[in-house]
């Protein structure tokens, strides 16, 4: 392990970098991003001016933690409060909405549209037309209630 250390060169760390950022897409909590951007500016010295490699490893957890707590620390304050609260959930987005009926409700099931897309409702029988209310939601499948 101490001699790859000793032989480390700009390019391993803009591939460390490349790494850290796939970790960052496939596990999202905004760290491993801000350690791909401390392997970047590792590297960018490094191709500039050559260090040994025991400053390369300092620096690099050095500048990742800093970009963490700045991160942390400027973010704006109501950051998780704005992230969509139903990511990947279209259908809970719709509960508490009201929309007429494209199909009508018979034997416990019919049809709504919703912008450019159709979806299946369950409810008591209402005739095509109807407004109906969305109180829940079980997949791609909308519970209503006539209004």
């Amino acid at each position: 392990m101490i001699e790859f250390a000793q032989s480390l060169t700009w390019w391993h760390w803009w591939i460390a970098a490349a790494v850290l950022a796939t970790i960052e897409t496939f596990l999202p909590g905004a760290i491993a991003i801000w350690f791909a951007a401390a392997a970047v500016v590792v590297g960018g010295i490094q191709l500039v001016v050559p260090m040994p490699w025991q400053l390369q490893l300092v620096l690099f957890g050095a500048l990742g933690l800093v970009a963490i707590f700045a991160w942390r620390r400027f973010r704006p304050q109501d950051y998780e409060e704005k992230l969509p609260q139903h990511l990947n959930q279209r259908s809970a987005q719709f509960v508490g909405q009201v929309f007429p009926l494209a199909e009508a409700i018979q034997d416990g099931s019919g049809k709504i549209r919703v912008a450019d897309s159709v979806w299946l409702v369950q409810g008591t029988d209402a005739p095509a037309g109807a407004r109906v209310r969305v109180t829940a939601a079980n997949g791609a499948i909308l519970k209503v209630e006539t209004v």
